[in-house]
């Protein structure tokens, strides 16, 4: 069955860095658009990052771009986010998010997110 698996949050001090993986099974990985979201207490979800299927094209967030690096490896079935400088405002759960549109049927996967906490 499909899975994402997330993996890499925890606590950190302000300034620091943390990298999140997500590991995918169950679909064509090489095949999706993947994105990061994140959804801090009491606030809707928002997109992060997005990286395309073969990975030439990336796109942020202006909150975190110049902070954050998103990409994947296709031969490992795994997509990164690399979050340098964090700030509390980074706060949040993270969230791997696969979606592929095939002849006007859309498939939108959901990993179970990971808690990272920037705090001193």
């Amino acid at each position: 069955q499909v899975q994402l698996v997330e993996s890499g949050g925890g606590l950190v001090q302000p300034g620091g860095s943390l990298r999140l993986s997500c590991a995918a099974s169950g679909f064509t990985f090489s095949s999706y658009v993947m994105r990061w979201y994140r959804q801090a207490p009491g606030k809707e979800r928002e997109l992060v990052a997005s990286i395309t299927s073969a990975g030439g094209s990336t796109n942020y967030a202006d909150s975190v771009k110049g902070r954050f690096i998103i990409s994947r490896d296709n031969t490992k079935n795994t997509q990164y986010l690399q979050m340098n400088s964090l700030k509390p405002e980074d706060t949040a759960v993270y969230y791997c998010n696969a979606e592929r549109t095939s002849y006007g049927r859309k498939y939108d996967y959901w990993g179970q997110g990971t808690q990272v906490t920037v705090s001193s």
